[in-house]
């Protein structure tokens, strides 16, 4: 089962849940794709797959500059993990894939 797609997620965050589109766009073992949200649109960097776990990082700008490094597990339609935001620690994430 492939893991591309578009999943609806919810990050907590220290300033409340983030709502976000997460589409993964796979090629081979690594992939692309945007986490687009009320905050804005980030690129995901770095996408590598093993087996179902992913990881990969994104460039926050607001409301401050950050790199994030997100690390996720997808179960058939579920995706949870969590976003580590330097000194600010690691926020839970998780969604389901758009039909």
């Amino acid at each position: 089962m492939s893991i591309a797609g578009t999943y609806e997620c919810v990050t907590k965050t220290p300033m409340g849940d983030q709502k976000s589109e997460f589409t993964i766009v796979v090629d081979g073992d690594t992939f692309t794709g945007k986490n687009q949200g009320a905050m804005g649109s980030m690129d995901l960097e770095n996408g590598k797959i093993d087996g179902n776990k992913l990881t990969w990082s994104m460039k926050m700008t607001v409301p401050m500059p950050m790199t994030l490094e997100g690390e996720a597990t997808v179960d058939g339609d579920t995706i949870t993990g969590g976003v580590k935001a330097g000194a600010f620690g690691t926020f839970a994430m998780s969604g389901t894939r758009k039909a």
